[in-house]
């Protein structure tokens, strides 16, 4: 059974930074396109970035552009978000997702495991 466990949330100021992992077990991350999402209090979840399976293609949601950095270590089976600049507006319950396919995806229907999320809330 495939089990994806985010970590790395936290409480913390406007501006400061957060590193946030998901690590897989049960299945390869490798071969899988990873992305990251987010859900605020009484809003949809909305697609943050994604990565392919390779790691040579990276996409960001227009709010977290030039601030949000994913990356993966297929050998660790882990996948990372670097989070710059923090905004209280990126306050969310952050899940990190593995997709069906190799390629770059933006939408939540083509991700088929899901974290069960980590906490970020940024003060201002």
């Amino acid at each position: 059974q495939v089990q994806l466990v985010e970590s790395g949330g936290g409480l913390v100021q406007a501006g400061d930074s957060l590193r946030l992992s998901c690590a897989a077990s049960g299945r390869t991350l490798s071969g899988y396109a990873m992305g990251w999402f987010r859900q605020a209090p009484g809003k949809e979840r909305e697609f943050v970035a994604a990565i392919s399976w390779s790691g040579g293609s990276t996409y960001y949601a227009d709010s977290v552009k030039g601030r949000f950095t994913i990356s993966r270590d297929n050998a660790k089976n882990t996948v990372y978000l670097q989070m710059n600049s923090l905004k209280p507006e990126d306050t969310a319950v952050y899940y990190c997702a593995t997709s069906y396919y190799g390629r770059l995806t933006l939408d939540l229907r083509d991700y088929a495991y899901w974290g069960q999320g980590t906490q970020v809330t940024v003060s201002s």
